[in-house]
């Protein structure tokens, strides 16, 4: 691929039985690969931190993770918490309850509290957990991640029912347009898939799976 493939790859280890050895090797293997990031859940991020110190590999961290049911200022909090231990970047899961509900106003008010905490600090993604979604709910929270200022949106969390499909990335592309970046997240295994991925509009891609990926294999799972 004519793309710098590693250098769009964030590369995630989420696991609740995460170990500080495990973390160690992710960020080894995204220095040595140049991901773009390791993503990595909140109470890492310093020590992820210190290890990529002097690197050109930035630390991710998840808010409100997995399940985006957390109030507003909790995700304010973690936001800002995860900034001062030296996150670069926070992906966020929205309240996906309110959006099915259509309360809009909890949704923006939800992801308005992270872009605060995180603007000229972090870059915000915003999970929308799409396999949990019809096509009207994806757009219209694709329409509200852009109105409330974030950076990205962002398939999946990688622990629902389903990851990122072409179609999916495709129609949130389409909604958020040029100036928002778009995250696939789940089900990316492969350099083929992540081509399909980047095709349909992926300009981000979270994976576990970023060394197979570079490499031209196909690992046995995505997260």
């Amino acid at each position: 691929m004519a793309v710098n493939v590693a250098g769009m790859i964030d590369h995630t280890l989420l696991k609740a039985d995460t170990t500080k050895e495990q973390i160690k090797v992710l960020c080894e293997e995204a220095m040595e690969y140049h991901f773009a990031s390791v993503c990595v859940n909140p109470t890492w991020v310093k020590y992820a931190a210190e290890l990529l110190r002097g690197s050109d590999v930035k630390v991710c961290t998840v808010i409100g993770f997995p399940l985006g049911a957390n109030t507003p200022e909790t995700k304010a909090f973690e936001t800002k918490d995860a900034i001062e231990n030296g996150a670069h970047e926070v992906d966020m899961v929205i309240n996906i309850g309110a959006l099915k509900d259509k309360d809009d106003e909890l949704v923006e008010r939800d992801i308005c509290a992270v872009v605060a905490a995180s603007k000229g600090k972090a870059l915000s993604k915003v999970i929308i957990e799409t396999a949990l979604l019809t096509d009207e709910e994806k757009v219209r929270a694709c329409e509200i991640s852009v109105k409330a200022g974030a950076d990205y949106v962002k398939t999946s969390t990688g622990f629902s029912t389903g990851g990122a499909t072409v179609e999916d990335v495709a129609l949130m592309r389409k909604t958020v347009g040029s100036q928002v970046g778009v995250k696939a997240s789940g089900g990316v295994r492969s350099s083929a898939d992540a081509e399909k991925i980047i095709e349909a509009g992926a300009s981000r891609i979270g994976a576990s799976a970023g060394v197979s990926i570079v490499k031209g294999l196909t690992a046995d799972s995505d997260y």
